[in-house]
C-alpha cells in the first residue's frame, strides 16, 4: 500500500511552473530523502501530498483512494506555522492528538526533555531553533503514517540535528511508517534515508535507493594526466581538481584501475551536485 502519485502538475499564474508531470510512488515504512535545489518543486510537492496545494493537474491516491478530504493520516512539518502563536507547546502536542486521533505524550516528554525545549512555553515566544523543535517533536509523535519533514533542521544546531536523526530512527524503529525528509543537509542525512526522490527545475529527476545510487559509480582520484587518461571513453559526471591533484566522479564498475589512482565511493552530495549542475557536458540518467 503506498502513495501514488500520476502526471503531477502545478501552475501559480500563466507562466510558473513549480512541478511539471511528475509521477512517483512513496510505499509503506520507508524514510525518503527528497533532494532539489533551491526552487525545485520540493515544497510545493509536499504541499500536493499533504493536502495544502491543490494540483492543476494529475491525481494523487493514499492506498487506492483520492488523497484530497483522505488526509488523516498525514501530517507535514514545515517553516509555515499553523497553530496560534499564543497557544502553549503542551496544547500543541493535545490538539494535534485530538485531530490526528493520537499522540505519543511519553515520547513528546522525553524529547523535550532532551532537547531543553519547556512545555509550558507559548509557541510564538520560542527562537527560530526551537520553534523547529516543537514542530519536530510534534511530526516525530503524531499518529499518521505518511510524515512529511519541510527542511526539518531548520535553526537548529549540530547537537540538536543530532538528537532529531537519532530520534527519527528510534521512532521508526518503534513504529515504522513513512517519513519524506526534505532538506539540504544532505551528508547528515545520508546514513537516515533508504531511498531518494531527486528533482530538479520541477520534474522529477531519479528515484532510487541510496544503496543503488551510490553503487552505480564511483570516484578515481591522482595526478591529473593519469586520471584523464584513465576516464577517456568512460562515462563521466563531474570532475574536482585541488592543485595537481584530481577526482574523477565516474558511472559503472571501477576495472582496469592503475597503480597510482585511488578509488573511492560516491558521495551522495556531490552526486546530487552533479546531477543538478546544468551545464553542457554534464549529463545523469
Amino acid at each position: 500500500m503506498s502513495i501514488q502519485c500520476a502526471h503531477l502538475t502545478k501552475r501559480f499564474g500563466d507562466k510558473v511552473i513549480a512541478l511539471d508531470d511528475v509521477s512517483v510512488t512513496l510505499e509503506r515504512e520507508k524514510i525518503y530523502g527528497l533532494l532539489g535545489r533551491n526552487g525545485a518543486g520540493k515544497s510545493t510537492l509536499m504541499g500536493l501530498l499533504a493536502d495544502r496545494v491543490r494540483p492543476t493537474s494529475g491525481t494523487m491516491t493514499i492506498e487506492g483512494k483520492p488523497l484530497h478530504n483522505n488526509t488523516g493520516r498525514v501530517y507535514m512539518m514545515s517553516e509555515e506555522t499553523l497553530y496560534p502563536e499564543n497557544l502553549k507547546v503542551r496544547d500543541v502536542f493535545r490538539w494535534t492528538g485530538e485531530f490526528y486521533g493520537g499522540f505519543d505524550h511519553d515520547l513528546a516528554d522525553r524529547l523535550c526533555g532532551e532537547f531543553g525545549l519547556d512545555r509550558k512555553k507559548k509557541a510564538g515566544t520560542l527562537s527560530t531553533g526551537y520553534k523547529t523543535i516543537y514542530k519536530i517533536i510534534t511530526a516525530l509523535c503524531v499518529d499518521a503514517d505518511y510524515i512529511f519533514l519541510d527542511e526539518p533542521v531548520l535553526g537548529m544546531d549540530a547537537g540538536h540535528r543530532e538528537i532529531f536523526y537519532k530520534a527519527l530512527l528510534e521512532t521508526y524503529m518503534a513504529r515504522p511508517r513513512t517519513f519524506v525528509v526534505s532538506t539540504h543537509l544532505i551528508e547528515e542525512v545520508t546514513g537516515v534515508i533508504e531511498d531518494v526522490i531527486i528533482i530538479d527545475r520541477g520534474r522529477l529527476l531519479k528515484t532510487a535507493s541510496v544503496e543503488d545510487l551510490l553503487r552505480s559509480g564511483y570516484n578515481v582520484t591522482g595526478a591529473i594526466g593519469a586520471v584523464d587518461e584513465y576516464c577517456r571513453g568512460r562515462d563521466i559526471i563531474g570532475y574536482d581538481t585541488v592543485g595537481g591533484i584530481k577526482t574523477a566522479s565516474v558511472l559503472g564498475k571501477a576495472e582496469n584501475v592503475p597503480d597510482g589512482l585511488t578509488v573511492s565511493p560516491l558521495d551522495l552530495q556531490k552526486l546530487f551536485i552533479r546531477m543538478t549542475e546544468h551545464k553542457e557536458g554534464t549529463r545523469y540518467e
